[in-house]
Parts: structure tokens; C-alpha cells; sequence
């Protein structure tokens, strides 16, 4: 049984648990998961997977795509959604409606999602004390950064720049980079850093936090950090 009460009151940077996804190398456990409150209305929760949980291309073949059409969304809204969370945690998952997703690139319905440019620049910040109490900094789960079987191994930073390390476990990490669902953009040749939109790339979060819009959406080192919005409506009673 769920019980919503304890969430009531969340606020944003406060850590909650729900669902559960594997986190060990050999891929075997099914661990709760963290996820980073971004934003509470009074009726709802916007929630950010705490580390990332997978790494995985945001599309299959380099090809031109969108949200809509990517084998991440099928893979989140399909695989993810129907092993990640049991039948009561399922009815507190609302469908949101996500805009932002790119020029040409359609509105989605979905339950679960990556944040958009807007989202992430709006409820995370480069560094921890940015108002939200979230950091745009993350780094993976031990299944996250083990070579998968269709060759995705999650980047991990192993240069100089604090910025891009954090402390888990009294050591510091190298931080990893992840996905947005926002379509990507390319600069033009010899524009002095002109864009131009870009169907086969999409944006991510890259080095010192910073949000970057070429990534090429079959590129194997990029990792998943999900969102998703949790009602608060179930106020008095657990979910059954």
C-alpha cells in the first residue's frame, strides 16, 4: 500500500522514495529509488530521479527523430513504467502534458518523462545551493555505469574541475552527463556560433552543468535521470 500522506509535505530538495530499479552492477536488485522533489503545487509533485538510473541512447539509429517518435520515450512510457512500479504506485503516476520539446517536435501525454531545457534551467541548478536545493550535478548507479549488452557504457568525468565532481560515500565521483528531451540544434559551419535546429541531436546536461544542444541522439555514453508527476489528491487514505 501507498501511503501519501508522508509526501504532503515535501518540498523542493527534499529526497522521497518510490518505485524500485536495479542499482547494483550485476543488475539483480530491485532498489528504491530517490527522486529529488523539484516543484510541489499543493496537488501534485514534480519529481527528478536523484541519480541516474541507466544509460541508454536517446534514440536507436542516428536518424531524425523527436520526443514523440524516440526510443527513450517508448522505452520510459513502456519497459521503465510497467517493472519499475507497482500497481498502487501506478495510480499516483499522473499523465503529463509536455510542451518544450523542440521546434517541429509535438506535445506528448505521458506519464513518465525527461526533463525539457525549460524544466531543467527552471528547477535545477549548477551547483547545490541553488535555490531549488537541486543540483543539475549527478551521477550514476552502479547499473548505470556498467557496459551494457548494446555497447552503452555511461561517461563518467575523469578530468580537472571541481564542478564536475561530487562526494558519494566520502569519495569524489565524476559526475556524468544526461539526457533532456528538448530536440537539439547544431551550429553552422563559418556563422561564428550560429544554430540551426537539428532533428538527429538532442539537448543534455554536459560538463559544469552546463545545457548543451548537439548531442547526437544514438551517442551510448548519455544516462537517464526520469521525471515524473505524483498526485497528492489521495490526501486521508492509502492507495489500494
Amino acid at each position: 500500500m501507498l501511503n501519501l500522506v508522508s509526501f504532503q509535505n515535501a518540498t523542493a530538495g527534499d529526497i522521497l522514495t518510490f518505485g524500485a530499479y536495479p542499482q547494483t552492477a550485476d543488475g539483480t536488485d530491485k532498489t528504491p529509488i530517490q527522486w529529488d522533489v523539484l516543484h510541489n503545487s499543493g496537488k501534485e509533485l514534480l519529481i527528478l530521479s536523484k541519480y541516474i538510473l541507466d544509460c541508454r541512447r536517446y534514440h536507436g539509429d542516428y536518424t531524425n527523430t523527436s520526443w514523440k517518435e524516440c526510443d527513450l520515450r517508448k522505452w520510459l512510457n513502456g519497459e521503465f513504467y510497467q517493472t519499475t512500479f507497482q500497481s498502487t504506485e501506478k495510480q499516483a503516476i499522473l499523465v503529463s502534458h509536455c510542451t518544450d520539446n523542440g521546434e517541429d517536435s509535438p506535445d506528448t501525454d505521458d506519464r513518465i518523462f525527461l526533463l525539457s531545457v525549460k524544466e531543467a534551467r527552471e528547477w535545477t541548478g549548477k551547483v547545490t545551493l541553488h535555490s531549488s536545493g537541486v543540483s543539475r550535478r549527478a551521477i550514476g548507479t552502479e547499473f548505470a555505469r556498467v557496459k551494457k549488452a548494446d555497447g552503452c557504457k555511461l561517461y563518467m568525468y575523469d578530468k580537472r574541475g571541481n564542478e564536475d565532481y561530487v562526494l558519494a560515500h566520502g569519495h569524489e565521483v565524476g559526475c556524468s552527463w544526461w539526457w533532456l528531451r528538448t530536440r537539439g540544434q547544431k551550429e553552422i559551419e563559418g556563422s561564428g556560433g550560429e544554430k540551426m535546429n537539428d532533428a538527429s541531436r538532442a539537448f543534455f546536461v554536459g560538463t559544469r552543468s552546463s545545457i548543451r544542444s548537439y548531442a547526437r541522439v544514438n551517442l551510448s555514453g548519455y544516462g537517464v535521470r526520469p521525471a515524473l508527476r505524483l498526485s497528492l489528491e489521495c490526501k486521508t487514505r492509502a492507495l489500494n
